[in-house]
């Protein structure tokens, strides 16, 4: 569910294929993210779980299930 939805919100931010999404997906190398769209993507997780993602674990954020492992964290 977590990785669905934060599917959708990678879409919105990037405006990529969700096809092209997987859980080994790079946001900097794959995606070509910078640091905005990655700011985007954060806000909108953190919006979608209600959660807050700290500077210092965001920072260790580089591919999707680095996302989807902050927020499982962050929802337990």
């Amino acid at each position: 569910m977590e990785f669905e939805k934060l599917k959708d919100i990678i879409v919105d931010v990037m405006g990529c294929n969700p096809d092209e999404i997987t859980m080994d997906t790079t946001f900097v190398d794959d995606l070509g993210a910078d640091s905005l769209d990655i700011f985007q993507i954060i806000m909108g997780i953190e919006d979608a779980f209600d959660i807050e993602i700290e500077n210092e674990d965001a920072e260790k954020i580089a591919t999707v299930g680095d996302a989807v492992e902050q927020i499982k964290n962050a929802v337990n």
